[in-house]
């Protein structure tokens, strides 16, 4: 009778390394996140691993008198529920800014972080450490190919407005060098400023695909001679 209600054990070096592990593995997708400037990043993926690890192996051998009792019962049940709760965390790390999207694959990479933590929490080690070598390979190789290979797609476009303000005299110049410079002026005006009747400015809107639209922008700007000021920042519309 003893022998039914039984708990199953884990040995304590086993749980040690499967928990130092799912630390190790978070963190090295962490660093990644860390290193691209991405909200979630050390601590988060860290976590995240951790817990998922903690909790399958509470899931698994924590309730393991219970299962004898209710051999109907699922020990994997409360594991489960970590995908719904990464879920929750992920939603939250993604935002929309206009036509822009981010976020996603910050979320997607906790989601595998989680899966990393869970496969650890069973005993899967192998699993886990070929899943966060891969999921490293991808996030920095196809960085790398999209910015060195796949040409320019809809998916970084950014809209920006530009204030630029010349010498009247200087004015028709500096308008043939932004249509020049320019080919992606979807908007453009010109008028006097209402400051300094001596000067005209431009009110330019433009939609380029560059990660560092500003920063792009600013170096073309910085080519045109005669210019006196210049603002330029992104549209969130």
């Amino acid at each position: 009778m003893l022998d039914t209600f039984k708990l199953i054990v884990l040995p304590e070096n086993d749980i040690l390394i499967r928990i130092v592990l799912s630390i190790i593995l978070g963190f090295a997708l962490g660093l990644e996140r860390e290193l691209t400037y991405k909200w979630a990043g050390l601590r988060t993926n860290m976590l995240v691993c951790l817990g998922s690890c903690l909790f399958t192996i509470l899931s698994i051998y924590g309730f393991s008198t219970a299962v004898s009792l209710y051999p109907i019962g699922d020990p994997s049940r409360v594991a489960a529920q970590v995908i719904t709760g990464i879920g929750f965390i992920g939603g939250g790390t993604v935002l929309r800014h206009g036509i822009t999207v981010s976020g996603l694959t910050t979320a997607a990479t906790l989601w595998v972080v989680a899966s990393i933590g869970m496969a650890c929490g069973c005993g899967q080690l192998g699993a886990a450490i070929l899943t966060t070598l891969c999921a490293i390979a991808v996030l920095v190789l196809i960085r790398v190919f999209e910015l060195h290979i796949m040409p320019k797609n809809l998916k970084n476009l950014r809209k920006l407005s530009i204030i630029m303000t010349c010498t009247n005299e200087n004015s028709d110049q500096v308008k043939k060098q932004l249509f020049d410079e320019f080919k992606e002026l979807n908007e453009f005006t010109k008028k006097r400023d209402e400051v300094n009747p001596e000067l005209t400015k431009y009110i330019i809107k433009a939609i380029i695909n560059d990660r560092n639209p500003v920063e792009v922008i600013q170096t073309k700007i910085e080519n045109i001679q005669n210019v006196e000021s210049v603002s330029v920042k992104e549209i969130f519309d």
